[in-house]
């Protein structure tokens, strides 16, 4: 087994593992979503009178919906049907009238749930120079050989590890490093729970580990319940599987660049 997967393994069993992830993976919510006023003076307009058919359309212009229906998605994507679906808007209206005009407000501006704040959350980790360096951008990654940690968006990490690291993949990176003059290319995964997204991020994590003819080192830095043990089907397939694969939790993620 890759060494760096077995003391992840260890790490997660035998010490205080989610303690400390919890400094790479804050999962408080730190603020709560900006609701465009103009859209909002409308909706209270609408509400306040009852029009059900201007309700819905201003509701739909905001990130988040006040209540969870399956039909809402429908109506967003196709806003014409609208006006041709009488009965269902006049049932979700009605769930709407039933509450409040602040607890509406309340829940269109709901923070943005945990899992949807990994990313950048691990982002901003890194930011804080918890690898010892702080991420700079491309013309200062150019500038110099010393270890550093590219800080671009995806785009600009997908443009650099084509041109520089035979990257071939149409799919952008998490991040690019280097360090004692090696290229390393990782992709950074909080795996909560097991259902169907998840093990999608897992599979897309374990993609980038077998990229041909890339240039650099790939590392899937992959953290949450694939490390207990008890038989799930992503701890078969990092003990099985892919055994041998750089596969490491990002506690063990510092000890594993400066010793390359």
């Amino acid at each position: 087994m890759n060494p760096w997967l077995k003391l992840s393994i260890e790490y997660a069993n035998q010490q205080s593992y989610l303690d400390d992830l919890f400094k790479v993976y804050p999962t408080i919510p730190e603020w709560i979503r900006d609701i465009n006023t103009r859209i909002w003076s409308d909706v209270e307009s609408a509400y306040q009178n009852q029009d059900n058919t201007k309700l819905i359309k201003h509701l739909i212009e905001l990130d988040l919906f006040p209540i969870k229906d399956s039909y809402v998605a429908y109506l967003k994507r196709d806003k014409n049907s609208i006006s041709r679906n009488p009965a269902t808007i006049n049932r979700i209206c009605g769930r709407i009238y039933e509450m409040w005009i602040d607890k509406v407000y309340e829940n269109c501006s709901e923070a943005k749930e945990t899992n949807r704040q990994m990313g950048p959350a691990f982002r901003n980790w890194l930011r804080k120079k918890s690898l010892g360096i702080e991420p700079i951008k491309l013309n200062d990654f150019l500038s110099s050989n010393a270890n550093a940690i590219l800080d671009e968006w995806d785009a600009g990490m997908m443009r650099f590890a084509q041109e520089h690291l035979w990257y071939e993949r149409n799919k952008g990176l998490d991040f690019i490093g280097r360090f004692n003059g090696k290229y390393v290319v990782w992709e950074a995964k909080f795996l909560t729970d097991f259902w169907w997204h998840q093990n999608a991020q897992f599979e897309d994590a374990i993609s980038t580990l077998y990229t041909p003819n890339l240039k650099a080192i790939p590392i899937a830095i992959l953290d949450g319940i694939l490390y207990i043990h008890g038989g799930n089907k992503l701890h078969k397939s990092i003990t099985e599987k892919y055994s041998d694969a750089n596969i490491m939790s990002s506690l063990v993620l510092r000890e594993f660049l400066y010793q390359i």
